[in-house]
Protein backbone atom coordinates (compact mmCIF):
# COMPACT_ATOMS: atom_id res chain seq x y z
CA UNK A 1 0.00 0.00 0.00
CA UNK A 2 0.78 3.60 -1.00
CA UNK A 3 2.05 5.75 1.91
CA UNK A 4 -0.43 8.85 2.66
CA UNK A 5 0.37 12.09 1.38
CA UNK A 6 0.87 14.22 3.70
CA UNK A 7 0.23 18.18 3.74
CA UNK A 8 2.93 20.42 4.20
CA UNK A 9 3.73 21.26 8.23
CA UNK A 10 3.09 24.99 8.45
CA UNK A 11 5.82 27.33 7.54
CA UNK A 12 8.30 24.73 6.20
CA UNK A 13 7.64 25.21 2.80
CA UNK A 14 9.87 28.17 2.06
CA UNK A 15 12.98 26.24 3.97
CA UNK A 16 12.34 23.53 2.39
CA UNK A 17 12.72 25.19 -1.28
CA UNK A 18 15.71 27.19 -0.26
CA UNK A 19 17.69 23.87 1.16
CA UNK A 20 16.62 22.51 -2.23
CA UNK A 21 17.64 25.11 -4.04
CA UNK A 22 20.97 25.72 -1.77
CA UNK A 23 21.82 21.78 -2.29
CA UNK A 24 21.42 21.58 -6.34
CA UNK A 25 21.36 24.73 -7.97
CA UNK A 26 19.09 26.59 -9.90
CA UNK A 27 16.04 24.42 -10.76
CA UNK A 28 12.60 25.26 -12.37
CA UNK A 29 9.52 24.80 -10.11
CA UNK A 30 8.97 20.86 -11.39
CA UNK A 31 11.89 19.66 -10.50
CA UNK A 32 11.83 21.37 -6.89
CA UNK A 33 8.43 19.64 -6.29
CA UNK A 34 9.76 16.21 -7.30
CA UNK A 35 12.55 16.81 -5.55
CA UNK A 36 10.94 17.81 -2.31
CA UNK A 37 8.64 14.60 -2.99
CA UNK A 38 11.59 12.71 -3.04
CA UNK A 39 13.47 14.12 -0.40
CA UNK A 40 9.99 13.33 1.91
CA UNK A 41 10.19 9.73 0.98
CA UNK A 42 6.73 10.48 -1.16
CA UNK A 43 5.05 11.73 2.17
CA UNK A 44 4.96 14.93 1.06
CA UNK A 45 2.96 15.76 -2.05
CA UNK A 46 3.73 18.94 -4.50
CA UNK A 47 1.26 20.94 -6.44
CA UNK A 48 1.05 23.81 -8.37
CA UNK A 49 -1.16 25.52 -5.99
CA UNK A 50 1.37 24.76 -2.95
CA UNK A 51 4.22 25.21 -4.63
CA UNK A 52 4.20 28.45 -6.87
CA UNK A 53 2.75 30.54 -4.35
CA UNK A 54 5.45 30.06 -2.11
CA UNK A 55 8.06 30.61 -4.72
CA UNK A 56 6.70 33.98 -5.60
CA UNK A 57 6.63 34.81 -1.45
CA UNK A 58 9.93 33.92 -1.72
CA UNK A 59 11.15 35.81 -4.70
CA UNK A 60 9.23 39.07 -3.00
CA UNK A 61 11.25 38.78 -0.03
CA UNK A 62 14.26 38.22 -1.86
CA UNK A 63 15.70 35.15 -0.83
CA UNK A 64 15.38 33.62 -4.54
CA UNK A 65 15.57 34.79 -7.44
CA UNK A 66 14.01 33.89 -11.28
CA UNK A 67 14.81 33.86 -15.04
CA UNK A 68 13.72 32.32 -17.98
CA UNK A 69 16.01 29.60 -19.54
CA UNK A 70 15.56 26.15 -21.66
CA UNK A 71 15.00 22.74 -20.38
CA UNK A 72 16.71 19.71 -22.15
CA UNK A 73 13.51 19.02 -23.75
CA UNK A 74 13.73 22.45 -25.56
CA UNK A 75 10.84 24.10 -23.42
CA UNK A 76 10.95 27.30 -21.93
CA UNK A 77 11.25 27.02 -18.08
CA UNK A 78 11.31 29.42 -14.77
CA UNK A 79 14.17 28.80 -12.83
CA UNK A 80 14.72 30.05 -9.73
CA UNK A 81 17.87 30.28 -7.96
CA UNK A 82 18.40 31.01 -3.81
CA UNK A 83 19.80 34.31 -3.14
CA UNK A 84 22.94 35.86 -0.98
CA UNK A 85 20.13 36.85 1.64
CA UNK A 86 18.19 33.34 0.89
CA UNK A 87 21.42 31.82 2.18
CA UNK A 88 21.39 34.31 5.19
CA UNK A 89 17.59 33.61 6.19
CA UNK A 90 17.42 29.48 5.72
CA UNK A 91 20.33 29.61 8.30
CA UNK A 92 18.35 31.29 10.72
CA UNK A 93 15.44 29.20 9.91
CA UNK A 94 17.37 26.34 10.28
CA UNK A 95 18.57 27.45 13.90
CA UNK A 96 15.04 28.11 14.66
CA UNK A 97 13.26 25.29 13.46
CA UNK A 98 15.72 23.05 15.72
CA UNK A 99 15.00 25.04 18.29
CA UNK A 100 11.47 24.74 18.17
CA UNK A 101 12.34 20.77 17.28
CA UNK A 102 14.14 20.70 20.56
CA UNK A 103 11.15 22.28 22.57
CA UNK A 104 8.27 19.75 21.06
CA UNK A 105 11.05 16.72 22.08
CA UNK A 106 10.78 17.54 25.52
CA UNK A 107 6.74 17.23 25.41
CA UNK A 108 6.90 14.32 23.59
CA UNK A 109 9.15 12.70 26.67
CA UNK A 110 6.70 13.31 29.28
CA UNK A 111 5.96 10.52 31.22
CA UNK A 112 2.99 10.59 33.59
CA UNK A 113 4.34 11.67 36.94
CA UNK A 114 1.26 11.30 39.16
CA UNK A 115 2.08 10.75 42.65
Amino acid sequence: MAPDKRDVLYGSLGLMILKTLEALGPLHGYRIARRIEQISGDQIQMNQGTLYPALLKLEQAGWITSSWTVADTGRRVKTFTVTRSGLRHVKQQEADWKAAQDVVARFLTIRDEQA
